[in-house]
């Protein structure tokens, strides 16, 4: 078999599980990669060999057969349309476009060039789905008339009030983001859709202005029969089913379990039939989980190939695609474009509200008081007030920019679209002003070495990019993950140094006192004049209360905590982050500092959880657990996967009595020379902790 040369365009996060799925397409091989940030390209190709990386999708003509498109989907026509014009095969990442129009001309490209073009509808090919078909197809139920969904989702982004995305641009894409996954089961039960009604929820507001259409009724004729989808987004609890109604029986897939039940009409009377379709249901339920169960942890301990439900949608969706490579007639993304067109459609029901343009991009000799990286997410806007409030020009950078509330279109703010990875993108920011903040994460990966590189990396560049301009300051934005918060008698001091042994701690805090660290060496070795924030656990409006520093909520009802859950916690509110901040802008003596930023409200992990049960009127309920049992979990899944032959670094404990945040935290030292004073009033700190989310 001759091999077909894959090209990946974008290292973001799905081109992990492309990487991975490809691994088992026979004949498949990822020869290159291409993204314009060099150190996310490069990781990836660590990660899985790839032997070329390319900064431009277009360098990839002539170099793969097949290019696997996995950029924002505002990008797709204009990444994927030269690479079909240049004879390769293109798989683009769901909704294949924006418009019918786009969707039509890549379709075109497609025919002229004589290439395939396929779209990763991977929801058609999830357990839950697969078992329905199968059983309709053994005529389980006789002819299926009627389907329902069930689309209540919660949406991360929802919940932190991050709303640059790009599905929040307009009602569509939203749409195109999201109902596309059960709109593409649906056409796969039924046929391509013929007729829509939609009905759309009241719009909710988020805050300054911002109001989105998340929810909608909508009623289809496809071609084999009808359908209806409730679909909700921001839902705290998590419920995707589908509901295929035939004339002998009912079949229930639940997607979110990857199991399947069903109700069907028995030889017996009205009692035993009853008794026997409740035997059936709960048959399938009990069977559904645990076969779902045992092939979870066979794939995650290594002793079967991965059996999760996502790997599993998403390499059925390729092995798919590459199995009609060969064919005659090869895929031109039917189904992407008629989804795109149903999406369009609903959308078109009602004149929804639409989020606000764009940034206008500021002119190369503008200059600002403040370059603010990382400066749209929550801290961010709060540090952006913060600035303003005092009267100064601030340059905000960040990845995404649109869709951003009032404040960030006034005169006296810049807003600059870029990743900290990207060294051109930061110079040039960072040469506009004399005093820089680094809010930016720097992006996560796939493991320690990847993550690493993204954190502490990206700070890295951010400083040499600060001492290249001959900026003033640097106000780096980090954690209080980078200390050793494990000892009970310990005191936490502005002196404190980063955790050393920081090589023990989980990835996450292993990265963040390496930045510590690496910015420390800076100021010592080149005179980089910066100051170290780390604030604590942050609440407030703009973020989700059910922080992973209080403990693991699961499903959010439950709190899995970290110890006992009774020592006082180091909250402390955004806005009270964001005005130390600021006095750290103006404050030249505090360049060469680390300072911890915790308020004078801390509340055990007890308390938190009762208190955010009133505000929410939600039955929270606080579980404790002490570290060794937590250990001893982690210890049981490193055996089962050492048994399969995975080679794994034992888990640390050293890190699991970290997250307990047991030390207790004194920031005498950081108020006198911040002139800070945090909230100090236990009820209108838990107001503005749980805003939004009260009754």
């Amino acid at each position: 078999m001759s091999l077909i040369r894959v090209g990946l365009v974008g290292a973001g996060f799905i081109a992990d599980i492309h990487a991975e799925a490809l691994k088992r397409i026979p004949g498949a091989f990822v020869a290159a990669i291409a993204d314009p940030v060099a150190s996310r390209a490069e990781a990836l190709a660590g990660r899985w060999k790839i032997p070329q990386c390319y900064a431009n999708a277009e360098d990839l003509i002539g170099k793969v057969d097949v290019a696997h498109v996995l950029v924002p989907p505002n990008l797709h026509r204009r990444v994927a349309e030269p690479l079909l014009r240049g004879g390769l095969s293109v798989l683009l990442e769901k909704p294949m476009a924006e418009t019918p129009e786009d969707c039509a001309a890549l379709q075109e490209a497609a025919a002229s060039a004589g290439v395939a073009l396929g779209v990763n509808q991977n929801f058609v090919f999830h357990p839950a789905q697969t078992l329905l078909k199968a059983a309709i197809r053994a005529n389980k139920i006789g002819p299926v008339r009627h389907v329902s969904v069930v689309y209540n989702m919660p949406l991360r982004q929802l919940d932190a009030g991050q709303l640059g995305h790009w599905m929040f641009a307009e009602p569509r894409n939203l749409l195109l983001e999201q109902a596309v996954h059960p709109l593409s089961q649906i056409e796969d039960l039924l046929g391509p859709i013929a007729e829509i009604s939609a009905q759309p929820q009241p719009p909710k507001s988020y805050g300054d202005g911002i109001a989105l259409i998340t929810g909608w009724l909508i009623s289809l004729r496809c071609e084999r029969g009808t359908a209806q989808m409730q679909f909700a987004l921001g839902q705290s609890h998590p419920v995707w089913t589908l509901t295929a109604i035939g004339d002998d029986g009912m079949l229930e897939a639940d997607v979110i379990n990857s199991r399947l039940s069903s109700s069907t009409p028995s030889r017996w009377l009205e009692f035993g039939d009853t008794l026997q379709s409740g035997i059936e249901r709960a048959g399938g339920l009990v069977g559904g989980s645990i076969g779902g169960a045992v092939s979870y942890l066979a794939g995650m301990s290594g002793l079967a190939p991965r059996g999760d439900a996502f790997y599993k949608c998403m390499h059925g969706s390729l092995a798919a695609f590459y199995r009609q490579l060969g064919q005659k007639q090869p895929p031109r993304g039917e189904m992407g474009g008629r989804l795109v067109q149903v999406c369009c459609d609903i959308a078109s029901k009602v004149d929804g509200p639409k989020a606000r343009p764009r940034p206008t991009a500021p002119s190369n000799d503008a200059r600002y008081d403040v370059a603010l990286l990382g400066g749209t997410g929550f801290i961010g806007r709060h540090t952006l007030a913060a600035l303003r409030a005092e009267g100064k020009r601030v340059a905000v950078f960040a990845r995404s920019v649109e869709n951003l509330p009032a404040p960030y279109y006034e005169p006296g703010v810049g807003v600059f679209r870029g990743s900290i990875g990207d060294k051109a993108a930061v110079e040039d920011v960072v040469r506009r002003a004399p005093v820089v903040v680094n809010l930016a994460h720097g992006g996560g990966g796939a493991n320690a070495a990847a993550i690493e590189a993204a954190m502490v990396g990206g700070a890295r560049l951010v400083a040499e990019a600060v001492l290249a301009a001959g900026c003033e300051h640097l106000v780096f934005v980090s954690s209080i993950a980078a200390l050793n918060l494990a000892a009970r008698d310990a005191k936490i001091t502005a002196d404190t140094p980063p955790d050393p042994n920081h090589e023990r701690r989980a990835d996450y805090a292993r990265a963040k006192a390496l930045a510590d660290l690496a910015m420390l060496d800076m100021h010592r070795q080149s005179g980089l004049p910066v100051s170290i924030l780390r604030p604590g656990v942050v609440l407030g409006a703009g973020t989700s209360p059910f922080h992973s520093g209080i403990g693991l909520y699961n499903r959010q009802t439950h709190c899995i905590g970290w110890n006992d859950g009774q020592n006082p916690l180091p909250l402390v509110l955004g806005e009270d982050v964001a005005s130390a901040i600021a006095a750290a802008v103006r404050t030249p003596a505090a360049i060469g500092k680390t300072l911890n930023l915790v308020g004078d409200v801390r509340l055990s992990a007890r308390d938190y959880t009762r208190e955010l049960g009133y505000a929410t009127d939600r039955p929270l309920v606080y579980h404790p657990q002490p570290p060794w049992l937590l250990q001893g979990e982690e210890l049981l899944k490193w055996c089962i996967k050492r048994v399969a032959g995975r080679k794994l670094p034992l888990p640390p404990y050293h890190d699991l009595k970290s997250r307990g945040l047991v030390s207790q935290f004194d920031c005498t030292a950081e108020k006198a020379l911040l002139q800070w004073q945090p909230e100090t009033d236990r009820d209108r700190f838990l107001r503005r902790a749980f805003a939004g989310y009260g009754n």
